[in-house]
């Protein structure tokens, strides 16, 4: 099979790239080694980009309890309230939905506008005929070449691996651990957990309303380039749901509910993964376009889908630099904090705990403007964000956390990426 453009995976990130794809007139072939519906470790948040990108694209909405205000419970269970304000370019909140109806959705809509959906495993890559062309060999046999391959196919993306654009070793992982209880929670929480007094859990917990009156309940552990200590979220989960009721936040949910609890690996903030060389661009996860802080993943991946498709479509000759130029202009203010923040607190369980502490105790006392700030900066909405006390709080949080971490090895690592050369983008013209 030849088409203009194979997209692997058909994650929120590679639906989306196929279905803008397809609508602009490309012949594109979407690969993915599941059939749908299929299920995702995920927190199941569609947040506020996410829902405003789907509205864009003239998409359902979907259906599910909507999650604006987020409750923090710091390691001593102090509560801070989050505020969710409409921006200017996205809504005042997101919306909960099971990854096995949304992704469902994405790929119908692709499959609908044109694109051809494959149920394989994309083996290896493939040089095409024309010296031009590239493409993957299925495990179903067939060969696809294309004129573009768009690596959409998580974590450990075959795709960036065979590509050559993963840095193993600067790579920020993460894993994340997610079940569903029957107890209801009131508010959406993200909770910072101290298994024993000042040793913190090296990442984050969860607990955020689920589709029929549930609870997603999860973990999400940060590694850096050490992938085995991934275990360690799948032995605390028990604890974790013990320490739920310990703060009040659910009551006797003291064991994973049906089905049973599922993982996944995360790639976080960029940082070791060139987005884009040649012929092939990485979306999503493959990309590592997850917060590094709270672990959202979805908006990013649809928004890089979306992005991907554009550029083939409009500068097909340049679509590698503009794409990763775009994403550098995108992402680069954040990440690049965050990233580094995330980075220098892995395997540091004492400092954790303090930085927990300490934020928590100084919003508590402080109010709604160092809450509302860090909700801003936390959800990476700065950009579109309201003018006000909040997007003031949270442009500090920015200059503030630029000037801390400009001498790290993220900052550099970014600063190459950002540069003209074999890893960075050319310069952007009109």
């Amino acid at each position: 099979m030849r088409v203009d453009a194979l997209v692997v995976g058909s994650g929120p990130a590679g639906s989306v790239a196929a279905l803008v794809l397809a609508r602009g007139g490309a012949r594109v072939a979407l690969v993915d080694k599941a059939t749908f519906p299929r299920d995702k470790a995920c927190g199941d948040l569609v947040g506020p980009r996410g829902i405003q990108l789907l509205a864009d694209l003239g998409l359902p909405l979907p259906a599910g309890p909507d999650v604006g205000d987020i409750l923090v419970v710091g390691p001593t269970g102090r509560r801070v309230r989050m505020p969710s304000a409409e921006g200017l370019s996205y809504p005042g909140h997101g919306t909960a939905v099971p990854r096995t109806a949304f992704d469902a959705m994405l790929h119908g809509a692709a499959t609908e506008a044109g694109a051809i959906p494959l149920c394989a495993r994309a083996v290896e890559p493939v040089d095409g005929d024309d010296g031009r062309a590239a493409g993957y060999r299925l495990s179903s046999g067939d060969e696809v070449q294309a004129d573009f391959v768009i690596g959409a196919d998580g974590a450990t993306s075959n795709v960036a691996a065979a590509a050559g654009l993963v840095d193993a070793g600067r790579v920020l992982w993460g894993f994340a651990l997610r079940t569903y209880v029957r107890q209801p929670v009131d508010l959406a929480a993200i909770v910072m957990w101290e298994p024993t007094p000042w040793q913190a859990f090296p990442g984050y917990g969860w607990a955020f309303p689920a589709a029929g009156g549930g609870t997603n309940v999860g973990l999400g552990i940060a590694t850096r380039a050490d992938r085995t200590a991934g275990a360690r979220a799948v032995r605390s989960l028990p604890a974790f749901l013990a320490h739920l009721g310990a703060v009040g936040l659910l009551e006797g949910a003291t064991s994973p509910g049906p089905p049973r609890p599922l993982g996944g690996w995360l790639k976080m903030g960029m940082v070791g993964t060139t987005p884009a060389a040649g012929r092939v661009l990485l979306t999503g996860d493959a990309a590592g376009l997850v917060n590094p802080l709270q672990g959202e993943g979805i908006a990013q991946a649809m928004a890089s889908g979306q992005l991907a498709a554009e550029v083939l479509l409009r500068t097909p000759g340049e679509a590698a630099d503009r794409y990763t130029a775009a994403l550098v202009a995108r992402h680069l203010p954040y990440q690049r904090i965050t990233a580094a923040l995330q980075g220098a607190l892995v395997g540091r369980p004492r400092a954790v705990a303090a930085a927990a502490r300490f934020l928590t105790l100084a919003a508590t006392v402080s109010g709604d403007s160092l809450a509302g700030g860090w909700a801003v900066f936390w959800n990476e909405l700065l950009e579109g964000a309201p003018p006000g006390r909040h997007r003031s709080v949270a442009r500090a949080f920015t200059r503030l956390g630029a000037a801390a971490t400009s001498r790290t090895a993220v900052a550099q690592w970014f600063g190459t990426l950002a540069q003209p050369g074999p890893l960075g983008p050319a310069p952007r013209h009109g």
